[in-house]
């Protein structure tokens, strides 16, 4: 499939290279550094969909670089521009431009350092049957999508497949440490309240998100994956905010709704998405990179 821009990639391949593929991205390994491509894949409901967003992978990896570079935050990005990258010959440098981040290799951590700053979600559905998120005890009388007075840290352990699972920080004492615990749960709620804050300044609401961190050889403790983009955050415009229900959003939410509606079990493979989903799904992603980074996607 064709779309504005070029072709929809959903597979990578580097003559060569070994490929490990994720849901939505393929890894290659290049000894001390990896390299990162993000396809057009879009997942759902812990499955991959058979149709990809056109451009998704592009405007995921320079929303990722933006943050990268603007954050403040040790990280793991070396480049985004493949002319710099030491790909082997007959490697498709066009087809890899823009969707590729070449990055440090470190020992990641095996937990998921989610920061929450609004009540949505499984957080939400927590808190309507027992008054807490992840065992942390919130007010009274909080409805669904309400900021919350100051923004919690909600660990997970990371799951190969299927769903992650909320733990207690305590728990995650257990897994890493109290040093790293307490330092992790530190910088991932920093770090989010500098993406919040300059967010917001673009009218974009940061309500929650996902970082991932990784051990250098020297055993510092850098971000590593991606960083607050709309497939591991949630992004709402500011300028529709409403508390007291589910609110619009820059990321699937157009697939999610399609599928919820379509007669698909979740149990079998998804069925093919129509173009006008495809089409609105790719401008909101294509909106979130605009009002981010302040320059046209092209």
């Amino acid at each position: 499939m064709s779309f504005a821009g070029g072709s929809v990639v959903l597979e990578t391949s580097i003559p060569g290279l070994a490929r490990r593929r994720g849901k939505v991205r393929d890894v290659y390994d290049l000894g001390d550094q990896l390299l990162l491509v993000g396809t057009d894949r879009i997942s759902a409901f812990d499955w991959v969909l058979p149709s990809g967003i056109p451009d998704k992978g592009r405007i995921l990896t320079q929303i990722a670089a933006f943050w990268f570079g603007r954050l403040g935050e040790p990280h793991h990005l070396v480049t985004t521009d493949v002319e710099r990258m030491p790909l082997p010959d007959g490697a498709d440098r066009d087809m890899l431009a823009g969707r590729s981040t070449l990055c440090r290799k470190t020992r990641v951590v095996p937990i998921e350092c989610i920061v929450r700053g609004y009540l949505v979600g499984s957080g939400w559905k927590e808190y309507k049957e027992q008054g807490t998120v992840c065992g942390i005890r919130l007010p009274a009388g909080l409805v669904e999508c309400s900021k919350l007075d100051e923004p919690i840290f909600t660990p997970s352990t990371k799951a190969a497949e299927g769903h992650d699972e909320n733990i207690s920080f305590e728990r995650m004492v257990e897994i890493v440490g109290a040093d790293d615990a307490e330092q992790l749960r530190r910088r991932s709620i920093e770090v989010f309240r500098r993406g919040a804050e300059y967010a917001a300044g673009r009218g974009i609401i940061i309500a929650d998100t996902k970082f991932e961190w990784g051990r250098t050889d020297d055993g510092s403790l850098i971000l590593i994956d991606e960083a607050l983009t709309p497939d591991s955050s949630r992004f709402w415009p500011a300028d529709q905010y409403q508390p007291g229900h589910g609110q619009p959003s820059f990321d699937k939410q157009f697939v999610r709704d399609w599928l919820l509606a379509s007669d698909w079990d979740r149990n079998s493979v998804p069925p093919p998405l129509p173009e006008d989903v495809i089409a609105r799904t790719r401008e909101k992603y294509v909106e979130a990179f605009e009002r981010l980074t302040g320059r046209t996607f092209a």
